[in-house]
């Protein structure tokens, strides 16, 4: 009988050592394996982000045009490739929404999407609202893609930090066409 229990035990320490060697075989094979074919063997989304943020109108609040631009959001592109924002939406507490129509941001490209009316460019978009969005002494904005998956978010005032998605906060001065509250820690 003991007989066998050394064969068992032998056996098992077998097994044993061979999966180890599986294991360890494996792991040398993803760990040598080159920078590009690692980033291909896990695909992740558009990496797109809320840069900046002025939600408090700089002069006075008085419902012009010209005041309402001066709110605004910085959206970058920081991959090497374009995205295609179509369907994709910004939103701030309230349910207010900015729907993006046939709209690409090109690769490592910041665009400013403001309150107001205007003419779209690659550079700039407009909400064509009468009225401001963003509150001045707290909120979030979140951005979201064309699934309605959380993408980014930005917070300031007692909301800060909260949220999902980046969890931007707000403070500081920055951003892609200067000025504005930067989102970056």
């Amino acid at each position: 009988m003991q007989g066998d229990s050394v064969s068992d035990s032998a056996s098992v320490t077998a097994r044993r050592l061979a999966a180890a060697a599986l294991a360890a075989g494996a792991l040398v094979s993803v760990v040598t394996l080159p920078a590009s074919a690692a980033d291909h063997a896990r695909p992740h989304g558009p990496k797109v982000k809320i840069a900046a943020l002025q939600y408090d109108s700089p002069g006075r609040e008085d419902r012009s045009n010209r005041s309402l631009n001066n709110e605004w959001v910085d959206l970058t592109n920081t991959t090497r490739d374009a995205v295609n924002l179509d369907g994709w939406t910004l939103k701030d507490d309230h349910g207010r929404t900015y729907t993006f129509h046939h709209y690409r941001l090109a690769p490592r490209a910041t665009v400013r999407v403001h309150s107001g009316e205007g003419r779209d460019t690659r550079k700039d978009l407009f909400q064509d609202r009468r009225n401001y969005v963003w509150d001045n002494d707290r909120g979030t904005a979140t951005l979201r893609n064309d699934r309605n998956r959380p993408v980014d978010d930005f917070s300031w005032g007692r909301h800060q930090g909260g949220g999902h998605g980046g969890g931007h906060q707000g403070g500081g001065h920055g951003g892609g066409h200067g000025g504005g509250h930067d989102a970056r820690r």
